[in-house]
């Protein structure tokens, strides 16, 4: 089952209130709901995970574990879904970013150059940074409601299922025992 599966996986919520650096954030890591592994809890930590992996800004983590905590979702989980974009996927997503942030403004797909100065990074910051955000919202957002939805879906059905074999479990009990 999945809600195991991510049990073993994620660290206990005394793991991380024993760590140092984490000590000025006080009592809000007590906070049960963030450490649950329930359908709302799950589903609100891909929405804030995937939403910030899509978006190309520094400290992505921390950003993920500050809106897990307003969101009261599963801060674990939030925080290792960023890792999506990570260096090895990172240049693909982004320039698909880039790409769908192009077709919304109507603009050229520029080829891709880079020249490591600080003069070409100033020239083309605009030219390249306002279709890769806005394109990185649309996509965050797409993605991370999609996958709110889906796991909300998959959640439930998971449950209807259970419940039915449980019935099915009684019934056949009952009539063996009669």
């Amino acid at each position: 089952m999945p809600k195991q599966f991510m049990k073993r996986y994620l660290p206990t919520p005394e793991k991380v209130q024993s760590i140092q650096s984490l000590r000025f954030l006080g009592d809000i890591l007590h906070e049960p709901n963030l450490w649950h592994i329930n359908r709302h809890g799950v589903a609100r930590a891909f929405l804030v995970g995937i939403w910030f992996a899509f978006i190309p800004m520094p400290f992505q983590m921390v950003a993920a574990a500050f809106f897990a905590i307003w969101f009261n979702a599963n801060l674990p989980l939030s925080v290792a879904l960023v890792w999506i974009s990570n260096p090895i996927t990172m240049p693909p997503l982004f320039y698909f970013n880039y790409k769908v942030g192009a077709w919304v403004l109507h603009r050229p797909v520029l080829d891709f150059e880079f020249h490591w100065s600080w003069a070409w990074i100033a020239e083309r910051i605009l030219e390249i940074g306002v279709p890769l955000y806005l394109g990185s919202l649309i996509c965050a957002t797409a993605f991370a409601c999609t996958s709110y939805l889906v796991i909300q879906y998959l959640w439930r059905r998971r449950i209807r299922a259970s419940w039915r074999l449980r019935q099915q479990q009684r019934a056949r009990a009952t009539d063996q025992a009669s």
